[in-house]
């Protein structure tokens, strides 16, 4: 092997004729090894598909709204039509077929009947009123809060005033009242003094509210809960 000539810097193998040739190039030599390897990696991409799975832990979704159209089933339907008549038990396909020409929705209203009731309507208004229904209802819903007020063994006439009229506003609110009284030190072996307390207490607001739990105690303190009057 010799180096030299127009092929300086590239090995050329001499035969015995004294001819002197270069080895055959491979197309590796050609070809940049960063841009073949990445015209592999290309290729693999395209071939490369990806498929979506629900994950193994994740439950199947669920539909809970009715039935409507073709995703009707049953063999027969006992029909109400748009304007409330009824129509009589016709199989699905009749029933959607009149949905159909008036430009309305078949939907499934007691899918436990026998056979299942549908009636000719517009789902979509049916949806939106329903949907209004049940904002409203969650508006005129009242949460319930447990207020608590304390009083004392001893507590004065001004004291207990000032108190019961937080405790007249709670109940008038629709909330729950906890009274508490805490007794200290020797005032413990006058815990009668404190269930007569509690005792007007629950009387002074007799037409407010009612007592859900009877005075006992909890410790060093007395209690008593107070539910409001359903109006």
């Amino acid at each position: 092997m010799q180096w030299g000539g127009r092929n300086r810097g590239r090995p050329t193998c001499v035969i015995p004729n004294g001819t002197a040739r270069r080895p055959l190039e491979l197309p590796l030599e050609r070809i940049p090894a960063r841009a073949y390897f990445a015209g592999l990696i290309k290729i693999n991409d395209q071939r490369t598909k990806t498929i979506a799975r629900r994950p193994h832990n994740a439950p199947p979704t669920r539909d809970t709204g009715p039935r409507v159209n073709d995703r009707i089933r049953a063999p027969e339907v006992r029909l109400i039509g748009a304007e409330g008549e009824n129509v009589g038990v016709v199989p699905p396909a009749r029933a959607l077929a009149m949905a159909e020409e008036a430009g309305l929705d078949l939907v499934e209203i007691s899918p436990n009947a026998t056979p299942p009731v549908c009636k000719i309507m517009d789902f979509g208004k049916f949806k939106y009123e329903q949907q209004k229904r049940e904002s409203e209802a969650r508006k005129k819903q009242k949460i319930i809060e447990v207020k608590e007020v304390k009083f004392r063994p001893n507590t004065d006439q001004h004291d207990y005033e000032v108190k019961m009229r937080n405790v007249i506003k709670f109940l008038e609110k629709g909330d729950k009242v906890k009274v508490t009284l805490r007794f200290r030190g020797r005032e413990m072996a006058h815990q009668n003094l404190g269930r007569e307390l509690l005792e007007r207490v629950a009387e002074d607001v007799k037409e407010l509210g009612k007592v859900e739990n009877m005075p006992k105690m909890e410790g060093r303190q007395m209690v008593m809960m107070i539910g409001p009057l359903a109006r």
